[in-house]
């Protein structure tokens, strides 16, 4: 009877060991799972954070683009506030150039000329403190965009192309066109 008892007993501890490895391998084969649950995790968290990521970058370079434009209107708004008032000011300018122009050319103490030439003046340096300038583009070549071609006569003795007589002035403010020259243009003869 022992040697039954012996085969009996090794015969339950095999049957323990294989019970023994086959919970050892269901455990490898769950701790792979959950491993492999909490790589997969893992990865769609990443995954998830890059997005937030890219998102919050793409908000931030947005911000500072609105930002940036912000800053460029309000810098366009100081710089040509003026326009309106500046282009209804030039006006008066052309019409202290014609009334200079139209007074008799011998007649230098005559107090109204004088007045007329220092009123001039004094607009014209107050133009130029506000950066109104004036365009007066005599014997340049033209530029249609600082210049309107009013009739084109032939020349020989002139570039074709270029202004033979300004009919009249034009102005920018900062470098901005507020009113085009108007010209007479040569041409070919």
């Amino acid at each position: 009877m022992s040697d039954q008892t012996n085969k009996a007993q090794q015969e339950v501890e095999q049957e323990e060991l294989l019970n023994e490895a086959d919970a050892a391998i269901a455990e490898e084969v769950l701790e792979g799972m959950v491993e492999e649950e909490a790589s997969d995790e893992l990865v769609k968290a990443r995954e998830e954070a890059a997005q937030y990521k890219e998102v919050a970058l793409r908000a931030q370079a947005e911000t500072q683009n609105i930002r940036r434009r912000a800053e460029q209107d309000v810098e366009k708004a100081h710089k040509f506030a003026l326009e309106k008032f500046a282009k209804s000011v030039i006006t008066v300018a052309d019409n202290l150039e014609r009334a200079l122009s139209s007074a008799v050319e011998g007649s230098e103490n005559d107090p109204m000329r004088e007045g007329v030439e220092l009123t001039y003046k004094d607009l014209v340096e107050t133009l130029a403190r506000f950066e109104v300038v004036a365009v007066d583009p005599q014997g340049e070549p033209f530029n249609p965009e600082l210049h309107q071609a009013m009739t084109m006569v032939p020349n020989p003795n002139m570039e074709p192309n270029t202004v033979m007589d300004v009919v009249q002035k034009g102005y920018t403010l900062n470098g901005r066109l507020l009113r085009p020259a108007m010209v007479v243009v040569s041409s070919a003869a």
